[in-house]
């Protein structure tokens, strides 16, 4: 920019914008003073990672960033001011969203809670009735395999037996936070199937559905509800 003459007597004041700045045009002795001067809020990256993109419809990388507005002198920033909140962005696509996207499990994540959480829960089942039933131990291998684990024998069974039913709740609360309701009854169904492979449920199976269902996220009626069907179902068959 071009400086402009000023007479000798005069002052003169100007703004301009200019990127979204002001300019200020100060006269001072004879000659022009340009002022820039202006807001604008900066982020800073304060996490990276993997999240699930709404956008993309897979797990992308993210920045959770960190925004600030800040006074700024000749487009630096000088004095910060106040806080404008937090993002995250996905690094593929640039899609901004609030920070509670970072709740939803990733592709990833799923594929390493639904066997989990199924080994937790067939040998919480296991352990109500008869542990050494061949007929329910068959049942609950083919149950563990089909969720996502091939390898799975009776070795591993016996190991995930011997697990206390305080520790595997971890597991069932994940795997119940990321299924529908319909997959949650699902779920439940092929496990309370395990118990009924050899005999009818007995009240200790109820209870350890019970458990299950409620560590899963379900409501007792919703438990109930499934036990019923189950039942109905294998009287029918």
């Amino acid at each position: 920019m071009m400086d402009l003459p000023v007479p000798k007597k005069a002052r003169v004041h100007r703004l301009r914008v200019l990127a979204g700045e002001c300019a200020g045009l100060v006269a001072r002795r004879g000659s022009t003073l340009l002022i820039i001067f202006g807001l604008r809020v900066f982020y800073r990256t304060i996490a990276q990672g993997t999240f699930h993109c709404r956008r993309c419809g897979g797990d992308r990388e993210f920045r959770h960033r960190a925004g600030r507005r800040w006074f700024t002198l000749f487009f630096l920033p000088v004095i910060p001011l106040n806080s404008v909140g937090e993002h995250v962005q996905c690094t593929t696509c640039r899609t901004r969203y609030v920070t509670d996207a970072l709740n939803q499990p990733t592709t990833a994540q799923m594929q390493a809670a639904l066997p989990a959480g199924m080994r937790a829960a067939v040998s919480a089942m296991l352990r109500s009735g008869d542990p050494s039933s061949l007929v329910s131990r068959q049942r609950a291998i083919e149950a563990v395999i089909g969720s996502g684990v091939p390898g799975y024998d009776e070795a591993m069974l016996a190991a995930d037996l011997l697990q206390p039913f305080e520790a595997i709740r971890p597991a069932l609360n994940q795997v119940g936070a990321q299924l529908t309701i319909q997959a949650k009854e699902w779920y439940l169904a092929e496990v309370i199937r395990i118990a009924m492979a050899d005999d009818p449920l007995t009240e200790t199976e109820r209870h350890a559905a019970m458990a299950i269902g409620v560590d899963l996220g379900m409501t007792q009626a919703q438990v109930v509800g499934v036990v019923a069907m189950t039942e109905q179902s294998a009287g029918r068959d």
